[in-house]
């Protein structure tokens, strides 16, 4: 499956982005699919993951900030992120997995090429 994640762009303190992951070559209603992101020189971190039931699962640091949702029959997940802080800057990458959603990187076999959220103070 190829995952295009899309939606980045530069926000202010405060501001919203949703970001989107269209996939392509095999549906991914079977897939768990989640949201890493990573600044430079630094190591790719979870942010949330949302399985095939739709339940979902958080990083402590956006929970109440961000949001996880698929529309399967779209084949798309999005992040809803809101309340954006500079920390928050980074490349954002969408991925996907069989089974159950988990937070470890090397667990995911599809990965988007990632889009860029900056968050100006």
């Amino acid at each position: 499956v190829q995952l295009q994640a899309s939606g980045g762009g530069l926000v202010q303190t405060g501001g919203s982005l949703r970001l989107s992951c269209a996939a392509s070559g095999r549906t991914v209603i079977n897939s768990a699919l989640a949201w890493f992101r990573q600044v430079p020189g630094k190591e790719r971190e979870f942010l949330a993951a949302i399985s095939t039931s739709k339940s979902t699962h958080y990083r402590d640091s956006v929970k109440g900030r961000f949001t996880i949702s698929r529309d399967n029959a779209k084949n798309t997940v999005y992040l809803q992120m809101n309340d954006l802080r500079p920390e928050d800057t980074a490349v954002y990458y969408c991925a996907a997995k069989t089974g159950y959603p988990m937070p470890g990187i090397k667990l995911y076999h599809s990965w988007g090429q990632g889009t860029l959220v900056t968050v100006s103070s």
